[in-house]
């Protein structure tokens, strides 16, 4: 089975490639730098050029395909940018796909989407999820809340750091995943006919609230957090007053972003149906404390090494 790849160097795609190549797939990535995913090519991937806003790149990389895997999400900034890849050029790709009749279309989405139609990013993943569904093509949706790896940039950092962590007054409680396994259900999925035309809200088997994550770290890091507490009410009257001017659009998704993360909705879903229909045992999934347990440890010990280092360099010089 030829598995095309889509994200491959991303923080999931290349978890996803990586694995997808440990289980005997021959795997061809969409790419549009050879040079930066240079990495692939040397795990076994093959690499081949293609860009999502120029479809007439995009037809020679569905020769010989059987499955698709979707994790390509625009980072910019600009909402021009993100229609064009995540609407139009996901447009495309759906109807290359029905064209070669593929066998398994996976698409990677995010968690309630549909409920924020406002942020560009969430409104075309929503749309997208929507297509694919009315499609004829075999299809399997995986929808998530955010992976641990995203953990680390927002909580971990600042309070190794010192510098403040912003969060809410109402702390929901949301279902994190390490992308090793985000890819792990992805693989598993492609083997399991009754996951054909399903859409899976998943992540780990414990759900957390930000308050929970920075009293783990704080106790991880033995620092204490700086933390600032600020009501919903807050970010969303912001954004609408920010959203009527153009100078401030950027500022505007990026409160949205805030906002989602830590709105009241609980992102906590029913996980028990996906872990049984993909047959994955819970106690092989990684949970959030012993993956951030793994992070201080490695960090804590460069930074005594560091800092040893440096002590030992000081009494040379003055010597």
């Amino acid at each position: 089975m030829t598995l095309l790849i889509l994200g491959g160097t991303g923080t999931l795609g290349r978890q996803i490639v990586r694995k997808a190549l440990e289980n005997g797939f021959q795997v061809r990535c969409i790419v549009r730098n050879k040079k930066a995913a240079n990495f692939l090519k040397e795990w076994g991937a093959e690499l081949v050029y293609g860009d999502l806003t120029i479809p007439e790149t995009l037809p020679f990389s569905f020769q010989g395909v059987t499955a698709i895997i979707d994790a390509s999400t625009t980072k910019s900034e600009d909402n021009t940018e993100i229609i064009n890849v995540d609407w139009y050029g996901k447009l495309i790709i759906i109807e290359l796909a029905k064209y070669i009749q593929l066998k398994r279309f996976i698409l990677i989405s995010i968690l309630n989407s549909e409920k924020y139609p406002y942020i560009t990013l969430m409104q075309m993943k929503s749309k997208i999820e929507q297509i694919l569904e009315n499609s004829s093509l075999p299809f399997t949706i995986f929808k998530y809340a955010g992976f641990f790896q995203g953990l680390i940039y927002q909580y971990a950092i600042p309070i190794l750091e010192q510098k403040p962590i912003i969060i809410t007054l109402e702390s929901p409680t949301i279902s994190y995943i390490d992308t090793q396994d985000a890819a792990f259900f992805c693989i598993k999925s492609l083997s399991i006919n009754e996951a054909k035309n399903k859409i899976f809200a998943t992540g780990s088997s414990q759900a957390w609230k930000s308050d929970e994550i920075i009293e783990l770290c704080e106790k991880l890091s033995g620092q204490k957090a700086k933390t600032q507490r600020i009501p919903v009410l807050f970010f969303k009257i912001f954004r609408q007053i920010t959203g009527f001017f153009e100078w401030s659009l950027k500022i505007s998704d990026r409160l949205a972003f805030i906002e989602v993360i830590n709105d009241t909705q609980n992102f906590t879903s029913s996980i028990n149906y996906t872990y049984d229909l993909l047959d994955i045992n819970k106690k092989e999934i990684l949970e959030l404390d012993f993956y951030f347990r793994e992070y201080f440890e490695m960090m804590l010990n460069l930074l005594e090494r560091l800092n040893v280092g440096q002590i030992k360099k000081t009494k040379t010089s003055i010597i």
